[in-house]
């Protein structure tokens, strides 16, 4: 079983940076592929980026592409994402998933284990 804690989300002006952080228990962390996803109200949720489990291969949505920077520090079992030039249409709450697997994937049904998720709110 895996636990998964976000930290890190808030009220930030457009423009503005944050930083993601989804604490991971358990001996597999370094073993699974990572996802960060996204679900605004009213709307279906959303990938935004994944990241293998060596950290080696990446991918992010294209409305993140240039933006947000996915990372891990497999040494602190901790996923991270950074997120500059932050605009109103990123306000979500977010979420970090994990696989059983070291391959990344864009598809949440992919996906494990969750977190309960932190609120990221822009204002424009």
């Amino acid at each position: 079983q895996v636990q998964l804690v976000e930290s890190g989300g808030g009220l930030v002006q457009a423009g503005g940076s944050l930083r993601l952080s989804c604490a991971a228990s358990g001996r597999t962390f370094s073993s699974s592929a990572m996802g960060w996803f996204r679900q605004a109200p009213g709307k279906e949720r959303e990938f935004v980026a994944t990241i293998s489990r060596g950290g080696g291969t990446t991918d992010y949505a294209d409305s993140v592409k240039g933006r947000f920077i996915i990372s891990r520090d497999n040494a602190k079992n901790t996923l991270y994402l950074q997120m500059n030039s932050l605009k109103p249409e990123d306000t979500a709450v977010y979420y970090c998933a994990a696989r059983r697997v070291g391959f990344s994937s864009r598809l949440d049904n992919n996906y494990d284990y969750w977190g309960q998720g932190t609120q990221v709110t822009v204002s424009s």
